[in-house]
């Protein structure tokens, strides 16, 4: 018993770690935005953190198409079948580059009402208009490397997002330090420099999974004649599971999108706080995240593998796992909360937001380590997918957002009970996928 938990841990161990250094990297390198452009002022760092959310939303739909596929992808990873799991990479692929190009067209034609969305300010507006004129080309390159990465992550090979992430880290920062400030020869551009530098780093990610998939990686194959690879009965079992999966990232999404519309109109400093605030919670999920992902790869292996049994012997292990990370992650958020306080460059009123908003985010991160560990891992895992958009439509849309909403624009509460409301759902989540969880109606085979 003893070894076999070794074995367990082992396991876990080297799919976590990774993928908890590839979450940290992506974290550091939207801290590096947030920290640079915090020193140039607050509507820069306001703008970029609004117009932010376009490709915020994007990237969730990506990952629910690709969560949707690992779905598919990790059993029939358990049963050894590579030549399935490249037809479903060229599924997802297909439908990513499509979306991606939408918003790519979309964003580039009605620039200025994107940016009315999210903010009533025109001084944020017009510097979020910058942005986004540059950013949207990023788009595609994007769309590639994201679904192929989190699809080849399924079946156990993560070291290469490690690798591919942490070039974009250094990439990042040194192409911001240069363009945004003007160093050395550079112009200084502001938010357009933190916009090209961005633009860059995703082109060079690009050309790095390009030249992996080429020459390294020879389990699974992906040449573009894939993309157009026809399987009516594969499609099918594509869309039952990753449908629900997109349409909760989606309404997820979108519910994060219209938080941050309500703290758009409330004010630009409450909308600099939220900014770092949010940073901050996404460094504290770094090892929750991990386990979440690293959940889906190992539950899925092993009933796809028909080992029904030990399945739920590792959901139980896992959702351990989870409430240790929520604890370490809300430790983070009060060690760094005095550190980030200090170093930005913001005014009196949004430092007291943000000293609220930390405060906050301690509760809402242990919460999103268990939710996001059994509905992202271990329900999707088995192919329990539509009980997470159902959770979400009603906690978010019926709860935090209709609360938080009503407190903002009809009561006109202060800052703080609005942001408590809109930060609440994750506390609403807990028992409603706790008692689903011990249902055990996610334990599932998906493969034919």
């Amino acid at each position: 018993m003893k070894q076999a938990n070794k074995s367990f841990y082992k396991m876990v161990f080297a799919l976590v770690m990774p993928m908890a250094v590839q979450n940290l990297i992506n974290t550091a390198i939207t801290s590096a935005d947030v920290m640079m452009l915090g020193k140039v002022g607050e509507n820069v760092l306001s703008a970029s953190s609004l117009a932010g959310q376009v490709q915020f939303i994007l990237s969730l739909i990506f990952f629910g198409i690709t969560s949707g596929a690992a779905v598919l992808t990790a059993q029939y990873w358990g049963k050894q079948d590579t030549q399935t799991i490249e037809k479903i990479m060229g599924i997802a692929m297909r439908i990513s580059l499509i979306v991606s190009l939408i918003f790519t067209v979309i964003v580039l034609l009605f620039t200025r009402p994107v940016m009315q969305i999210f903010s009533n300010e025109e001084a944020v507006i017009d510097e979020g208009i910058q942005y986004l004129r540059i950013i949207a080309f990023s788009y595609i390159p994007i769309a590639i490397t994201m679904v192929y990465l989190n699809i080849v992550r399924s079946i156990e090979r993560v070291l290469i997002s490690t690798v591919v992430y942490s070039n974009s880290l250094v990439l990042n920062v040194a192409l911001n330090a240069l363009l945004i400030f003007g160093l050395g020869p550079f112009p200084t551009l502001g938010i357009k420099g933190a916009a090209i530098a961005t633009l860059i780093t995703r082109i060079v990610e690009l050309i790095i999974v390009i030249a992996y998939a080429k020459y390294i990686n020879k389990v699974i194959t992906f040449e573009p004649k894939d993309l157009f690879v026809r399987d009516a009965l594969l499609f099918k079992d594509f869309l039952k599971y990753a449908s629900p999966v997109i349409a909760n990232e989606l309404f997820w999404g979108a519910a994060c999108s219209m938080n941050a519309v309500i703290i758009g109109h409330i004010g630009s400093s409450v909308v600099a706080a939220n900014s770092v605030a949010q940073v901050t919670r996404q460094l504290a999920m770094v090892m929750a995240f991990g386990i979440a992902n690293a959940t889906a790869i190992i539950i899925g292996k092993t009933i796809g593998e028909n080992n029904e049994k030990l399945a739920e012997e590792y959901g139980k292990r896992f959702l351990k796992l989870s409430i240790y990370a929520g604890l370490l992650g809300a430790a983070i958020v009060l060690i760094i909360r005095p550190i980030v306080m200090n170093v930005l460059t913001l005014s009196p009123e949004a430092v007291n937001y943000l000293s609220m908003m930390m405060f906050v985010m301690t509760y809402f991160t242990f919460a999103q380590s268990i939710n996001t560990t059994l509905v992202v891992g271990v329900f999707r895992a088995g192919g329990d997918t539509k009980f997470g958009l159902i959770l979400d439509v009603t906690t978010m849309w019926g709860g935090s957002i209709l609360l938080g909403s009503i407190a903002a624009f009809v009561f006109k509460w202060p800052v703080t009970i609005v942001y408590i409301l809109l930060m609440c759902d994750e506390i609403i989540k807990l028992p409603l996928t706790y008692y689903r969880y011990k249902g055990k109606k996610w334990l599932c085979h998906v493969t034919r």
